[in-house]
């Protein structure tokens, strides 16, 4: 485990992304995951949509591997016209 993370790598870790709820949402965020993760199983997201249906939350478990890792998909992910919270 290295000091500025609580984490010890490699291990699995569930990311939180909600938006608008759009037709290519969920596909834009899991290409994006990928880019990261390349071997996510994107049949395994996660998704539930809002009571009014205006926003969709998809939960994408990834076999992090590193800080960096994450950092850059929160980065992308954050940057997202269409992504209102990653957690």
């Amino acid at each position: 485990m290295s000091p500025d993370t609580l984490l010890e790598f490699p291990c699995d870790f569930p990311i939180k992304i909600m938006g608008m709820h759009q037709d290519d949402f969920a596909r834009s965020m899991v290409e994006i995951v990928l880019r990261h993760a390349p071997d996510f199983a994107a049949e395994s997201v996660e998704m539930r949509a809002s009571a009014t249906g205006k926003y969709l939350s998809l939960t994408c478990t990834i076999r992090a591997t590193s800080r960096v890792q994450l950092d850059n998909l929160y980065l992308e992910l954050t940057s997202h016209p269409l992504v209102k919270v990653v957690l």
